[in-house]
């Protein structure tokens, strides 16, 4: 089934320090023989108008993936808040015609394949300003669309105000909030620590590999 992706980009969140996991770059770990970041690519390529990936420090590490790298905007904060508005500065400046832009983490490697339109819908449906993904009782904010007219907004909380969480920032506006099963498996996990890793090379054999 092809996917209607209505114009709406990807930023995809790599800037984790994954401390956790020793340090280093989380996207970068391998599932199943492939990398984290490859699997959620492969998930948002279809549903996508393109990618991009938000990482800080020398972006010739990602240099295999062909993907446009944007570094924070906004010095010493390594918040996934700051990795949105980088997303959302990139797209005001190379692509002005976009009004919406999903972000996603890159250390979620079974992403559901019908996400972007399924917010997209709930959005429209709902008269929202965002709207965030969802999992059983738990939301998911970092996982979500976003108005790339709310940048200067959203500049002005991180900056000025401080803000760092990113709930906080999407109980400002009329949300909508979609919800995915968790079985047989929760397609918001995430890899954090090497015991995650161990659990995500099992349900890969559940997502075809």
């Amino acid at each position: 089934m092809t996917i209607d992706v209505r114009g709406i980009p990807g930023v995809l969140l790599a800037g984790g320090l994954a401390r956790r996991m020793g340090g280093g770059d989380k996207p970068m770990r391998r599932i199943a023989g492939r990398t984290i970041l490859e699997r959620v690519i492969t998930r948002l390529e279809p549903q996508c108008d393109g990618l991009i990936l938000n990482a800080n420090g020398d972006p010739a590490r990602f240099a295999g993936f062909g993907l446009p790298v944007v570094a924070d905007g906004i010095a010493d904060f390594p918040g996934p808040l700051a990795g949105i508005l980088a997303g959302l500065d990139w797209m005001a400046a190379n692509r002005p015609d976009v009004k919406w832009v999903l972000s996603a983490p890159g250390d979620c490697p079974f992403l559901p394949r019908d996400l972007v339109v399924r917010l997209d819908q709930a959005r429209k449906q709902q008269n929202a300003e965002l709207a965030v993904a969802a999992s059983g009782d738990q939301a998911h904010p970092v996982i979500g669309l976003w108005s790339v007219r709310l940048r200067e907004e959203l500049r002005r909380a991180i900056v000025v105000e401080g803000l760092r969480k990113t709930d906080r920032w999407t109980a400002r506006y009329p949300l909508a909030t979609v919800t995915w099963p968790t079985g047989p498996f929760n397609p918001f996990f995430n890899a954090n620590t090497i015991e995650d890793i161990a659990e995500a090379d099992r349900l890969a054999e559940f997502d075809g590999g």
